[in-house]
């Protein structure tokens, strides 16, 4: 009977100790499995754009994006006051993501007759862990298509004369829970020029930073600074101060901004007013964004994706 007994109790220690065994096998296999998965950095920037210029963020697929740009400013002729203001630009663009890395736009603005549209892909996303990049690398190919009369010597009715291209590798760190920052390499090719002795092809360099100041709003800045510029005329690299607000699916910017259009190859290249408090060299921004989700589930992990822990 005591041999019995004891075979028994030798039976379940062996038993339970296996089970343990097991269960410590179980965690240790768990542990590697979620050490495989990747742990992107979400939220680098909270929206596409910086404040003029675009941001390494793409949409979810299906997301279409809806938003109202507006530049505002005086011009040193007293008479010309209305409303205000004596210059207005509006540029109106609808912006889809087709996947989760690549989305497409087009938009059009009134005070420059510039149509323009995009492609966008995100190459590499940033990871929070020990693994994988430590940064985000975004591209962007845009061209655009002057509308206006082109008077000058040197203008034609070509078509190809028109348009302009934009190319940029959009490089952006976040670097915690509040900063984050981007560079951004641009090269400009445009069909025509007002002067034989200026370049059609320019190279730029972009900085942009994001600094949280609560869950919803944020303190963005962005210059471009362009290495050979226009001969013809004088101009600046644009500089933009701003504070994005964001209200569910609505995503408010107002910026100080001594660039009025909005198309890349515009305001980085022909911007011919410094930033100071002279007329017309500040312009008040305003940009309005509405996000549509066509795919509902996508709004319910909205919150999943952004930094407000």
């Amino acid at each position: 009977m005591k041999t019995r007994v004891f075979l028994t109790m030798v039976t379940l220690m062996a038993f339970a100790y296996n089970a343990e065994a097991q269960k410590g096998l179980l965690e240790i296999l768990e542990k590697e499995q979620k050490d495989t998965v990747p742990r992107y950095t979400s939220a680098t920037f909270k929206t596409t754009r910086i404040t003029y210029g675009h941001s390494v963020e793409t949409r979810k697929k299906g997301i279409l994006e809806v938003s109202a740009s507006h530049r505002f400013w005086n011009t040193p002729e007293l008479r010309s006051q209305k409303f205000g203001v004596d210059k207005l630009n509006v540029r109106i663009a609808l912006e889809y993501a087709i996947s989760d890395r690549l989305s497409t736009g087009l938009g059009g603005s009134t005070w420059d007759g510039l149509f323009d549209g995009y492609l966008k892909y995100r190459l590499v996303r940033q990871r929070n862990d020990s693994k994988g990049a430590p940064f985000n690398i975004t591209l962007f190919q845009n061209a655009s298509y002057n509308s206006e009369a082109i008077t000058g010597p040197y203008a034609t009715g070509e078509f190809s004369s028109r348009l302009s291209y934009t190319s940029q590798v959009l490089i952006a760190r976040k670097f915690n829970s509040k900063f984050s920052l981007q560079i951004s390499p641009t090269f400009i090719h445009r069909g025509l020029e007002g002067s034989p002795e200026d370049p059609n092809s320019h190279f730029a360099l972009g900085f942009g930073g994001r600094y949280k100041l609560s869950n919803h709003v944020s303190l963005v800045s962005e210059y471009y600074t362009v290495f050979n510029p226009l001969e013809s005329m004088d101009t600046y690299g644009p500089f933009g101060l701003g504070i994005n607000w964001e209200i569910g699916d609505v995503m408010l910017q107002f910026m100080l901004t001594n660039a009025p259009s909005m198309v890349e190859d515009a305001f980085i290249a022909r911007t011919r007013n410094n930033f100071n408090f002279k007329n017309p060299n500040l312009n008040f921004g305003f940009n309005f964004t509405y996000v549509i989700h066509f795919n509902r589930k996508l709004k319910g992990l909205k919150q999943t994706n952004t930094d407000r822990k």
